[in-house]
């Protein structure tokens, strides 16, 4: 019989073994970097087991740097230009370039089977030597938010990407030349699960290209497509027996044609762009299961949502523009007691609306609160609010993880600022909230309040504040809170720049800030009090900008100044365009 006392030579310890088997089965990355900072064996296990990296800015780390962290990546998920860019806020030649990265997938990256790219600069030679290096194995493929290519780009994908699943084109803008992509595409796949080129100018397509992807790809669950009249789609509806989601398509026929239309038996998230309520009726058959309904771009009165709202008892997620109104929002809570997921935007055009219409406030959001219990991410645009809704939200909405609210800048007097205490409720209240978003007017929320966001705001790791806070004092309370504060973005605040150096250097999370608009100092050098080893920092100055007003024309606003920072591995980027000035903090910290 073996002595079980003889140790065994070269034999690996006990928790190295137990480390490389459970590992594989960690999936949160904040779990992964703390196991990654106990010593360094655990640091190269998590190297060699990881599948999966989020790169919240490209910057942030070189291409090389990441291949040899990570020989054995599935899966990647890249971002480049600030989120403030979806709003016109970013100078448009900022950067985010996707070329270096590309070079580098092509060269190694040999388990690589997924790829997100958000908010980047993809041009269609990037495509080309990403479709012919990776074509085999990638599984999926996301241009989300992108621009730079065109349709010749997608050519490659569709030609050489055989075993795509997923192909996600959604919000990017794309040059339009033909519609042989989508066609290369259907005579390729055969296993495709999810195409998705929702709001994109692409309209050359052939609808038949569709109808041989349906037919080809069995297990097509979700389709997200551009302009597109519904009438064509018949036959891909009768071929896509397995849809479970579908986007997009717009309606130019007389509404008596539309009766005889009928979707998939699975279908179950809708998304219908141009929607009346001539043609309502054509989503009343399959009301009772949808769990997901996109009504964004829909032409639907308060009174056309309440009615269609009434009909989906099982609804999980929704996403509306504020003609919902309260009433809606009443309806909602009455009627969806499953809602997790709530979006309100605001509507394109204000003027004219009335009582009944176009008006979220204190009234609806109490009445969603106390409804709809089980709301996981409210993000909503009103026109008045109070303390009390907010102490509501606190009281009822337990499982809210992401909450954002933007007050409008509409004429009416909101009688109950500043909202201080309605704030500490909300986050007093939802413990569970990881992401908060906050725009007000002046007045809106005192030092006091914003002293409260950083008392309260332990596990919040994403928020953005717009006109809060009355001086700098208020700063320097929030920056000694917050703990686990990794990306902060502020607009319209009055902090100077010295008081938004010492907040940066207190918040000891952080890893982003983004600012726009702020009392600068005489000779612009207070804000190198922020500097610091791996801490990059950008200047973007004030500039004029073209803002289309109320009549469609063109009228020149001021631009405010930025300060964009960011921790780098890589050190200062080396394609800033003329409108930023970069801050090298090598440099600095000698000077």
């Amino acid at each position: 019989m073996e002595d079980r006392n003889v140790k065994r030579p070269d034999s690996p310890g006990l928790s190295d073994f137990v480390l490389t088997c459970v590992m594989p089965y960690i999936d949160d990355p904040k779990d992964r970097d703390a196991i990654s900072l106990v010593c360094r064996r655990w640091y190269d296990i998590d190297a060699l087991t990881r599948k999966h990296v989020t790169i919240a800015l490209c910057y942030t780390t070189s291409p090389e740097r990441l291949r040899r962290r990570f020989k054995h990546l599935e899966s990647l998920k890249l971002k480049g230009k600030p989120r403030a860019a979806m709003f016109n806020l970013i100078p448009e030649n900022w950067g985010g370039y996707v070329t270096p990265w590309v070079t580098e997938i092509a060269q190694s990256f040999d388990c690589l089977k997924s790829l997100h790219f958000r908010r980047m600069i993809v041009e269609d030679s990037n495509l080309e030597e990403l479709a012919r290096s990776r074509g085999r194995v990638l599984q999926v493929l996301k241009l989300d938010k992108c621009s730079g290519f065109s349709t010749d780009g997608l050519l490659h994908v569709g030609r050489f990407c055989k075993n795509l699943r997923t192909f996600f084109l959604e919000e990017s803008t794309i040059i339009e030349k033909d519609g042989a992509w989508l066609h290369e595409l259907a005579m390729n796949n055969t296993v495709l699960e999810t195409l998705n080129f929702y709001m994109t100018e692409l309209s050359s397509f052939s609808v038949q290209d569709l109808q041989i992807i349906a037919r080809n790809c069995r297990s097509l669950t979700s389709v997200k497509i551009s302009d597109c009249e519904i009438l064509d789609l018949v036959g891909f509806f009768q071929d896509a027996a397995a849809l479970e989601e579908f986007g997009g398509g717009l309606f130019n026929e007389e509404p008596e044609r539309y009766a005889a239309l009928s979707f998939p038996a699975r279908l179950c998230r809708l998304g219908l762009t141009y929607i009346s309520e001539n043609e309502m009726p054509i989503v009343f058959p399959i009301a009772s299961r949808l769990r997901m309904l996109d009504l964004l771009y829909a032409f639907l009165s308060t009174d056309d949502l309440c009615l269609l709202i009434q009909q989906c008892p099982i609804l999980e997620v929704l996403e509306t523009r504020n003609v919902i109104g309260d009433r809606g929002l009443e309806v909602l809570a009455h009627s969806c007691k499953r809602l997790k997921r709530l979006r309100i935007e605001r509507g394109a055009d204000e003027q004219g609306m009335g009582d009944e219409g176009g008006l979220v406030s204190q009234r609806g959001l109490m009445d969603l609160a106390q409804g709809c219990l089980e709301l996981e991410y409210l993000a909503v645009y009103v026109s008045d609010i109070t303390n009390s809704s907010l102490e509501c939200i606190g009281t009822y909405s337990k499982n809210l993880c992401d909450f954002r609210l933007v007050l409008l800048d509409r004429e009416e007097k909101i009688t109950d600022l500043p909202l201080d205490n309605g704030v500490r409720a909300i986050l007093r209240g939802c413990e569970k909230l990881r992401r908060f978003a906050l725009y007000l007017r002046p007045g809106g929320l005192t030092d006091v309040g914003l002293g409260y966001i950083g008392q309260y705001s332990q596990n919040i790791r994403w928020m953005l504040l717009g006109y809060v806070g009355e001086s700098d004092e208020g700063l320097r309370e929030f920056s000694r809170g917050c703990p686990s504060l990794q990306k902060l973005e502020m607009r319209g605040c009055c902090f100077s720049e010295q008081a938004l150096a010492d907040a940066v250097m207190r918040l000891t999370s952080l890893r982003y800030v983004w600012v726009q608009g702020y009392r600068g100092s005489d000779t612009g050098r207070d804000i190198l009090a922020m500097v610091r080893p791996f801490w990059n920092i950008e200047l973007i100055p004030a500039r004029r900008i073209a803002v289309a007003n109320q009549n469609g024309e063109n009228v020149l606003n001021e631009d405010p100044a930025h300060i964009l920072a960011y921790y780098s591995l890589a050190g200062p980027r080396n394609d800033c365009p003329d409108s930023v000035i970069p801050l090298a903090p090598a440099r600095l910290l000698t000077s």
